[in-house]
C-alpha cells in the first residue's frame, strides 16, 4: 500500500496503495499459513515490528476477486479529486487486463495515475491477488514520481521476492475491527500496516452516499507522522481516503466508478 495505493516515501501522492496502504504494542505475533490474512501484532521491537514471514502458496491464491471492499476486475475504473497541500488532485485507477506473474502468484495488474494542479505527479503499476478467505494481497509496486514531465524518482519500488520484500493485505475477506496487520513489507522500504475500525461507517462523497463502509486507520513506522484514514464502500471499493503527516494534508474523493 505506498503507502493508497494504497507505498512508502514521506508525503507522496495518493496512490492505489496508499488508497489501500497502525502502530500498536503486544508482547506477541502470529505467523500466518497459506491462503489466511496474517494478523500482525506490533511489538516495541524497532520500527519493523516482530519477524514477518508469511507462507505464501500460489495455489491458494487467484486473480478472480470477489472481495466485496475491493471489486477488482480488468478494466474496472475508479476516479477520484481532492486536494493535495490545498492543491487541486485527481486519481485514475484502472485495472489492466494483462495479469503478471510475482512471488509465483498470479496478480492483477492495477495502473495509478495521480495529477497534482494538472501535472502528472504520479504514475504506479501495482499487482494484487486474492487468498482464499477473500484477502486482497498487495504483492509490490513500480512507482514513478514525475516532474516537469520527467521521472525524478522510483524510491518505493518494491516486488515481493526481491530484496527481501513480500506481500501484505490491503483489505481482508471479511473485515472486523480487531489486530494491525502488514500492507507490505520491504525492510526500510515499505512498511505499511492497518487495523479496522469499522465496518458500519457511512460515507457521501461525489458518486453517492454509502452505508456499511469498512474504515481502515493506517500507519507507517518508516515515517511515524504518516497516518491515513481510508473508507471502503460495499460493491465499490476505496471511496474516500485522508492522509495527514507533519505539515501534509491530502484528501480524496470516489467521483466516478466503473465496473470491469
Amino acid at each position: 500500500m505506498r503507502s493508497i495505493a494504497i507505498g512508502a516515501r514521506v508525503a507522496p501522492a495518493l496512490g492505489l496503495a496508499a488508497l489501500l496502504g497502525a502502530c500498536g504494542s503486544s508482547s506477541s505475533s502470529k505467523q500466518a499459513s497459506a491462503g489466511t490474512t496474517p494478523q500482525i501484532q506490533l511489538q516495541k521491537t524497532g520500527p519493523s515490528g516482530p519477524p514477518y514471514h508469511p507462507k505464501i502458496a500460489p495455489a491458494s491464491f487467484t486473480a478472480n476477486f470477489t472481495n466485496h471492499y475491493w471489486p477488482l476486475k480488468p478494466g474496472a475504473m475508479w476516479t477520484y479529486d481532492g486536494l493535495k497541500d490545498g492543491q487541486p488532485e485527481h486519481v485514475v485507477i484502472v485495472v489492466a487486463k494483462t495479469p503478471r506473474t510475482v512471488y509465483g502468484v498470479r496478480c492483477l495488474t492495477v495502473v495509478d495515475t495521480v495529477t497534482i494542479n494538472g501535472s502528472l505527479e504520479e504514475k504506479t503499476t501495482d499487482w494484487y491477488a486474492q487468498d482464499k478467505t477473500g484477502a486482497v494481497w498487495y504483492f509490490g509496486e513500480d512507482s514513478k514520481d514525475y516532474k516537469n514531465g520527467a521521472v525524478s524518482s522510483t524510491q518505493g519500488t518494491w516486488e515481493s521476492g526481491v530484496d527481501g520484500a513480500l506481500p501484505g493485505v490491503i483489505i481482508q475477506g471479511a473485515p472486523k475491527p480487531g489486530p494491525t496487520y502488514r500492507q507490505e513489507y520491504r525492510p526500510g522500504v515499505a512498511e505499511d500496516m492497518a487495523r479496522v475500525l469499522t465496518t458500519s461507517a457511512v460515507q457521501t462523497v461525489p458518486a453517492g452516499t454509502f452505508h456499511g463502509i469498512v474504515e481502515t486507520y493506517d500507519t507507517d513506522p518508516l515515517n511515524p507522522d504518516k497516518k491515513e484514514t481510508k473508507f471502503f464502500a460495499p460493491g465499490v471499493g476505496p471511496v474516500h481516503t485522508i492522509r495527514v503527516g507533519g505539515t501534509h494534508h491530502e484528501e480524496i474523493k470516489l467521483i466516478s466508478y466503473r465496473k470491469g
